[in-house]
């Protein structure tokens, strides 16, 4: 068993004890070929949450300090991180990203950028997850990770239908315009809370 299998092992059991803890639209992710997760980010643990409902291996960016301490960034690297600076553009975390979709993987990212813990109307999206997925043609799932991570909690991994980008393809488009679809794929993460909540249903 490698090191990923491994620690998707564990921390699924512990989640498992720790929380009432829950996954639907599993079956919403394409069996192979490049997709991106996009995920709504309250908590650290949130990468392990998409980690362990996932049944693809998921690849993640993660603050580049936390690979200063070159043990603890080896081991997030065996289980999916690569590093990015935030506040400033790198271009060294993006060709990591092309290169996971060359070579047909999974890639997390919070289109929200840092951790958001309360709601707001008015929030918004950083548009490089459209940028991405308009340019390399990958489609991307909204995911809601549904709930709080306190004891016996529950919390439920909710994963929607995929958003495609194909009548974008050949466009060159404006920083409006992938502000726009950046805001609209937020919401459509959020929605699925909202519908969750409206109809009653159950994870």
């Amino acid at each position: 068993m490698d090191l990923y299998k491994f620690g998707r092992a564990v921390t699924g059991a512990l989640f498992h004890v720790m929380f009432r803890f829950g996954k639907t639209g599993v079956e919403n992710i394409p069996e192979q070929g490049p997709v991106i997760l996009a995920v709504n980010h309250s908590s650290n643990l949130d990468p392990i949450a998409v980690g362990i409902t996932c049944p693809r291996k998921v690849r993640f960016m993660a603050k580049a300090e936390l690979f200063e301490n070159k043990l603890f960034g080896r081991l997030i690297s065996n289980l999916g991180a690569f590093a990015v600076h935030r506040g400033r553009g790198d271009i060294g975390a993006i060709k990591a990203a092309f290169g996971i979709f060359k070579d047909n993987g999974v890639l997390l990212i919070f289109p929200e950028g840092g951790r958001v813990t309360k709601k707001h109307p008015n929030r918004r999206a950083k548009p490089g997850v459209i940028m991405m997925a308009q340019r390399a043609q990958v489609p991307v799932i909204p995911v809601l990770i549904d709930g709080r991570y306190r004891w016996m909690g529950k919390i439920t991994v909710r994963y929607g239908k995929p958003v495609t980008y194909e009548e974008y393809a050949e466009q060159k488009l404006t920083g409006e315009q992938m502000q726009e679809l950046a805001d609209e794929l937020l919401e459509r993460i959020y929605a699925q809370g909202e519908k969750k909540n409206i109809s009653g249903g159950k994870a």
